[in-house]
């Protein structure tokens, strides 16, 4: 008998997604969490840590452009940049597409994640084996950001869901660590989960950033196997505003996603999302 097996993330108490898969490719439980690769039938290899879908071969430049490219455009000059988490790679891969990035650095938690994704996902993965500019280093973002004040230009939180290792990373605190860390005029993005299932979330991050950070914009794209396909991202800013950046000036960097229109566009915020934004 044929049978089909089919993989489930329960996303609420209420709801999830399911997708057909064909095998599992690697499944081990790291010092922090459990990490799957599977093979599915619609989105090719999907990386899955503590059952909750992190990344796909499919989908997975709309997220890793969209948290890394809206930041580095609206920095003038970014040299030095962070990412904290984004052990899958894909960040630091747009990263270094930006002539400017001197060095870019990877602060991931699990070193298994790297590990499993160099050898699943290459293409997300290219940029942390063999790049000079690339620094990666297996330890705690948030130790890594206390021990780096007035360092960087842009730093990004590439998390998982706020549970297990990334609970610390939706914090004020740790959003202060970060204002800390960054230059005179730099900027942060944190990736702030779905307007449908996570609003308090969302409005508990925005406020937070806000009391912080003088320029503080949401901004969403569409992400089909992430909760709800809506997805959302919180910049923050010491001068840089990145709706005055000047769509000519936004260079053509082989994105799949990303674009000047885009870059201006996502901050269009429908009315139940632009809400959680006001006090």
């Amino acid at each position: 008998m044929n049978m089909e097996l089919w993989y489930t993330e329960k996303q609420t108490e209420n709801h999830g997604i399911t997708t057909k898969i064909t095998e599992t490719l690697y499944s081990e439980k790291s010092e922090f969490q459990q990490i799957d690769v599977i093979n599915t039938k619609q989105f090719g290899r999907m990386l899955v840590l503590d059952g909750m879908v992190m990344t796909t071969d499919v989908d997975e430049f709309v997220y890793h452009e969209m948290i890394s490219h809206i930041a580095l455009n609206t920095h003038p000059n970014p040299k030095k940049v962070l990412v904290v988490g984004g052990g899958d790679g894909g960040a630091i891969r747009e990263i270094v597409k930006h002539a400017s990035v001197e060095k870019a650095v990877l602060a991931e938690i699990d070193g298994g994640v790297i590990e499993s994704c160099k050898k699943y996902f290459p293409e997300i993965a290219s940029a942390l084996t063999g790049n000079p500019r690339v620094d990666v280093q297996v330890i705690d973002g948030i130790k890594h950001i206390h021990d780096h004040k007035g360092e960087y230009d842009v730093i990004m939180v590439d998390s998982t869901e706020p549970v297990g290792p990334a609970v610390g990373l939706f914090e004020k605190g740790f959003y202060q660590g970060i204002h800390d860390a960054l230059k005179p005029d730099g900027i942060m993005v944190a990736q702030t989960e779905s307007p449908w299932f996570n609003r308090d979330l969302i409005k508990r991050v925005f406020k937070d950033l806000k009391s912080i950070f003088p320029v503080t914009r949401l901004y969403t794209c569409s992400i089909p196997t992430y909760p709800s396909g809506l997805w959302s991202f919180t910049i923050a800013s010491k001068q840089h505003d990145p709706l005055e950046v000047d769509p000519a000036k936004i260079k053509d960097l082989g994105t799949k996603y990303y674009n000047a229109e885009v870059h201006h566009a996502a901050f269009k915020l429908p009315n139940f999302v632009a809400e959680l934004t006001r006090e």
